[in-house]
């Protein structure tokens, strides 16, 4: 897969081999929002690990995302402290939902995992084999025994 980030330079997902991923949609005015801490939280935690968490900011949900490229970036860095990847607003379902949500919502592509977002800060884990082993939903907080036992198990 290859999309682009924020600043609009190409990501090719093949510089991720070898890394667990916690793929994540985002909002910026969401009531989850402020998972976004605890998600750079995470990241900070495990990324010398080989953890990578990806942020997908998406306006499916309620147009609950009206920011556009560098001002999504601006609001996450400035509010919570992301430094992880983020990636250009796209759609996370449907039939225009962007290749990487498409793959990790479709069971007969991905293996395990058949069920697209239901909301902003819907969470997929993904393993250093690129293979999807788990999702979790908005409700369930980045920093969750039940997370962090699932990361720790694959890195």
């Amino acid at each position: 897969f290859k999309m682009k980030d924020l600043s609009g330079e190409t990501v090719d997902f093949t510089d991720y081999e070898g890394s667990v991923l916690l793929i994540v949609n985002t909002a910026s005015k969401c009531g989850f929002t402020p998972q976004l801490e605890d998600l750079e939280k995470l990241y900070q935690k495990y990324k010398n690990q080989n953890l990578v968490v990806l942020g997908f900011p998406s306006n499916n949900f309620g147009g609950q995302e009206p920011l556009e490229g560098a001002e999504i970036g601006a609001f996450c860095q400035k509010n919570y402290g992301v430094s992880f990847p983020v990636f250009e607003k796209s759609n996370v379902r449907g039939k225009e939902a962007n290749e990487i949500y498409k793959f990790l919502s479709d069971k007969s592509a991905n293996g395990k995992v058949g069920a697209s977002p239901k909301w902003n800060f819907y969470k997929y884990l993904v393993d250093k084999e690129g293979k999807v082993v788990d999702s979790f939903g908005s409700i369930t907080k980045p920093l969750s025994g039940k997370i962090c036992k699932k990361i720790e198990s694959l890195i």
